[in-house]
Parts: C-alpha cells; structure tokens; sequence
C-alpha cells in the first residue's frame, strides 16, 4: 500500500516571517527516512501504513507548535494498495504524457 499525505502547517501568532519555524517540520519529515518532497506550497511524505505516515504529520506539527501558540494544518492524502513509490510514478506519468505532445 502507499499512503501519500501532502501537508502544510502555518504557525499562528508568530508574525509574518515563519520560514524558521517551518524548517522545524520538514527538518521532523526528513528525519523520518520516509520518501519526501518539500516544494514552495506543500511536503509530502509517503509511507506504507496510514498510522507511519501519520505520525510523522503529527511530530511536524508538534515541531511547530513547541515556537507557536496555534497551528494550522492544511492536508490531501491519496491511500492506494496495491503502489509503490506512487510519489515518483505520478510524476513520471504525467512526464510521459506532456512528452507525447497535446493528442495524447
């Protein structure tokens, strides 16, 4: 099974400029050794089990809520048994695709 969850935690009542205090969620997410990605919006992680991938957005969160008294939790989760790797092949597949050109 692969359970991807993409996730975003914004530190409340903290001022405007949070990128530290963001740092500390993904610094918990990389050192989960799951699969990973961090971009401009969102990290997603990628795990076997709901209750693996879960608990590492659970101990970001804490991260987070240690330097802010309130924390907001936005999160898209795609559960699929049967996948592996569903982070990389979702994006090869629409890499493939846009390779074929418009028709395809």
């Amino acid at each position: 099974m692969s359970v991807l969850v993409a996730f975003s935690v914004t530190p409340l009542g903290v001022g405007e400029n949070v990128g530290e205090i963001v740092a500390e969620a993904v610094r918990v997410v990389r050192a989960s050794g799951l699969p990973n990605r961090t971009d401009a919006m969102f990290t997603t992680v990628e795990g076997e089990t709901w209750d693996e991938v879960m608990a590492v957005v659970k101990a970001a969160v804490d991260a987070v809520a240690v330097r802010a008294p309130r924390v907001s939790v936005v999160m898209k989760v795609d559960s699929r048994p049967g996948v592996q790797d569903a982070m990389t092949r979702k994006v090869e597949s629409i890499e493939r695709h846009l390779a074929g050109g418009a028709g395809e």
